[in-house]
């Protein structure tokens, strides 16, 4: 089925650098594919290294005039672009839920989801204030002042195709600084349509550039930014092995770094908890985008006593699930990105009924009917779940809900910060002192407190440990894009 937008010029194929859309310098392209069908949407630019480059050379050289902007200008520029983010919001839906395959109804909260990262730091564009240090003697004045760091490099995952670029491109256009992007291969198309969009909104040529590469090209395009001392910061989000390459790699120009990397999220529910809302809370954190986001549930630590009423219920909501294309309006589980998803659910699932887990529900790929595509994998609820299994190490990454039985609270504690990881927690409890006992020893960046939606604008994203550094959102997130400056004058008395 051909994409057809109300606004034609959302669906772009080449990249754009320095305010132009061109091919790559190959001339090569490659397929983006529907993940419901396998069918290719569209070709995209499969860009080399002198892409990449060209993107740095753009930026660069529209960085003085952009951090010299006041920030009222800036900041009116992003509320440009949000605005049209927000007039668009079907048309990029559908987008996103086409070539990433969520279900229209959360692709629709995506758009809002990442076009309030753009109003927000629109708004924190005017509020990057500095400092007056008392100085020790009468001759001095001493103040502290923030600048942008200089060229920035994102790089984005496939799960959140929107709110994950538009999270680090608005803060860093925001801070005066300049950007080079490159999506995730499986979808790039709407991380293209955001940029036509700023392009729209008026941002200057040079200061926003995007290329767009196959798998097989991502190690050249973003080797060119590594090696390359003029970005002075990379901020990805994505896998913590990949994490660490950047880290290592781009230690020979001193990059500073923002990484959101894996997760092994536990979500804990004690005996005096709210059954229903624990669920519900559970549905929500662990089955948003068919459990394909980092700070889904990855581990579900269940008291004793509660066990069973608990898995009862849970089941009776993962058996009432949806399963269909992302397009139809009533799908409320896509299919997966792509199959070596489904093989990595696959494999999970097995090893685990393998060492002795249950299946109460689910367990298998599906086929026919609405379903009748390559990448789609029941909603599945294990039971008797133990830390020998490979899911209870490894983020699985799609809807599989493994159930832990604990004891007590001790026990929950130490099993849940028994990982390298440290993204995000999740636990449930109506005992006011125990709340603030888990809050403070969870070993998580993120702690949802009988809640199991956790992401907002306003407040810090990011992990501790094996999990990255540095925070999005908030405003704590301008900072990470901005270096501090240190001025004295002396000789004033």
């Amino acid at each position: 089925m051909v994409l057809k937008f109300n606004h034609p010029g959302l669906l772009r194929s080449d990249n754009f650098i320095g305010g132009r859309w061109q091919g790559s310098a190959s001339g090569a392209q490659y397929a983006v594919c529907d993940p419901a069908t396998g069918d290719t949407i569209a070709t995209v630019a499969d860009s080399t290294a002198a892409d990449s480059t060209a993107a740095v050379a753009a930026a660069h050289s529209a960085f003085d005039s952009w951090r010299q902007q006041p920030a009222p200008a800036r900041a009116q520029i992003i509320r440009r672009w949000h605005a049209l983010i927000l007039e668009h919001t079907e048309d990029l839906a559908r987008l996103i839920s086409r070539e990433q395959g969520k279900p229209l109804a959360e692709a629709r909260g995506e758009v809002a989801y990442g076009a309030s990262y753009v109003d927000w730091f629109a708004a924190e564009a005017v509020r990057s204030y500095g400092d007056i240090i008392p100085a020790p003697i009468a001759s001095k004045k001493m103040l502290v002042t923030k600048e942008p760091v200089g060229v920035v490099a994102a790089i984005t995952p496939w799960n959140f195709p929107l709110a994950m670029i538009a999270r680090k491109i608005a803060p860093a256009l925001a801070a005066g600084c300049t950007v080079v992007a490159k999506p995730a291969e499986d979808t790039p198309l709407t991380a293209l349509a955001l940029v036509a969009l700023a392009e729209e909104a008026g941002l200057p040529a040079g200061v926003l550039n995007i290329v767009t590469s196959s798998r097989e090209q991502v190690a050249d395009v973003v080797g060119a930014w590594l090696n390359d001392g003029r970005v002075r910061k990379i901020t990805f989000t994505g896998s913590t092995a990949v994490g660490k390459l950047l880290a290592r790699d781009s230690a020979a120009t001193l990059k500073r770094l923002s990484l959101e990397l894996g997760g092994n999220a536990p979500f804990i529910v004690f005996e005096d908890a709210d059954l229903d809302a624990a669920v519900e809370g559970l549905m929500a954190a662990k089955f948003r985008n068919g459990g394909q986001t980092c700070v889904c549930p990855n581990r579900v630590y269940v008291q004793e006593s509660v066990y069973d009423a608990f898995a009862e219920k849970l089941v009776a909501r993962v058996q009432a699930l949806r399963v269909g294309p992302g397009d139809h309006e009533g799908s409320q589980i896509g299919p997966m990105i792509n199959a070596r998803a489904v093989d990595k659910i696959e494999r999970h699932v097995q090893d685990a009924l393998a060492r002795g887990a249950s299946l109460l529900t689910g367990g298998q790929r599906l086929s026919g009917g609405v379903t009748n595509g390559p990448n789609y994998y029941a909603p599945t609820v294990l039971g008797d779940a133990n830390h020998e299994m490979e899911l209870a190490r490894d983020e699985t990454f799609g809807p599989v809900a493994p159930l832990f039985r604990f004891r007590d609270e001790e026990e929950a504690v130490n099993a849940a910060n028994d990982t390298p990881y440290g993204l995000a927690g999740y636990f449930y409890s109506r005992d006011v002192t125990r709340i603030w006992r888990l809050a403070d020893r969870l070993q998580t960046g993120l702690v949802g407190i009988n809640e199991g939606a956790l992401a907002a604008e306003s407040a810090p994203f990011g992990g501790i440990k094996e999990s990255g550094y540095g925070r999005e959102g908030s405003r704590y997130g301008l900072d990470d894009y901005m270096a501090t400056k240190y001025l004295c004058q002396g000789n004033l008395a």
